[in-house]
């Protein structure tokens, strides 16, 4: 199997970018219309269309405001976000030369702007690459990779995260964790306010919980739409770029059979942020060729992977 269409991923990714920030308000304000029309049926009096939509449009501008907040501060703080919810710190020049040059002499090989390189201070194996630009990519390596891999292992998964942000896969991971962040906050508001009652009393509540319930529903799915639907093959294109940089495929399977070894890291508990990784901390591979999780998996199997690497 050959690995092919990198030129065509990068615009894939960009489309994708594009359609995602198009399709997110459409749906938001889809959830926000069903909200109405659902909470009229709970009512003696049901309200008609038009009120319906008076509702709306009333409340559309606060919700535009609301959600402009929010992806500002997303936008702009993600990085933050990001280094703390995976505990990756900057890696002084001085602190680690080795790493430093390995990544220097890729980025100038291949025409790019050298990204911030993070540490996150974990024995395990793995790494990320995020950012929406060229003052906020970084690579973030684990001690334990550091550590653990030789130059050429080392240089070979720092070239994979390379072609991740050549790639602009990062840009549309960034993009859909700040959306599916606004769509889990919204499901968890609804169900705290059902848990507590919040939602109404007496004979609306059964309304309530069922609107509640339902939307929470379509948010989830909605979120785990957004995550699951971009696509696995990333992995393996970024795979065939590290392979493209640096001449040894071999080296990226023999780092990928360390990193299968022990990828957990243990600050990482979001799993959006999980799928970033070379290797997704929070899911082990499973043993079989096919399950019913596979369906739902951010990374093709490792196994698979490797594979592929030696045949390259």
């Amino acid at each position: 199997m050959r690995y092919f269409g990198l030129q065509n991923q990068i615009w894939k990714n960009n489309t994708n970018s594009v359609l995602i920030l198009v399709m997110f308000p459409v749906i938001f304000f889809g959830l926000t219309w069903l909200f109405f029309f659902l909470s009229s049926l709970g009512m003696k009096e049901p309200r008609t269309i038009s009120e319906i939509n008076h509702s709306f449009i009333m409340t559309a501008p606060f919700i535009i405001f609301g959600v402009i907040i929010w992806f500002t501060i997303a936008w702009f703080s993600h990085s933050s976000m990001i280094n703390a919810a995976t505990n990756s710190k900057p890696l002084a020049r001085n602190e680690n030369k080795r790493v430093y040059n390995l990544v220097e002499n890729l980025c100038i090989s291949t025409g790019m702007t050298m990204p911030k390189v993070n540490v996150i201070e974990d024995d395990s194996l793995n790494a990320f690459a995020s950012g929406i630009d060229s003052k906020t990519f970084s690579v973030s390596l684990s001690r334990g990779i550091i550590n653990k891999l030789n130059d050429e292992e080392l240089e070979a998964v720092i070239a994979h995260e390379l072609t991740h942000i050549k790639n602009r896969d990062v840009r549309l991971l960034i993009i859909s964790i700040v959306f599916v962040g606004i769509f889990a906050f919204i499901s968890e508001t609804l169900l705290r306010s059902m848990r507590f009652g919040r939602m109404g009393r007496g004979k609306k509540e059964g309304a309530g919980i069922v609107i509640v319930l339902l939307l929470a529903l379509v948010g989830y799915l909605i979120a785990s739409l957004f995550r699951f639907a971009l696509s696995r093959k990333r992995e393996y294109l970024a795979d065939a770029g590290s392979a493209e940089l640096t001449r040894r495929p071999l080296a990226l399977a023999s780092a990928l059979r360390k990193v299968a070894a022990d990828p957990t890291i243990e600050a990482v508990k979001r799993k959006d942020v999980a799928q970033m990784f070379i290797e997704n901390p929070q899911v082990k591979e499973e043993k079989s060729s096919f399950s019913f999780t596979s369906l739902f998996a951010t990374h093709p199997p490792i196994s698979k992977r490797i594979q592929l690497l030696e045949q390259f």
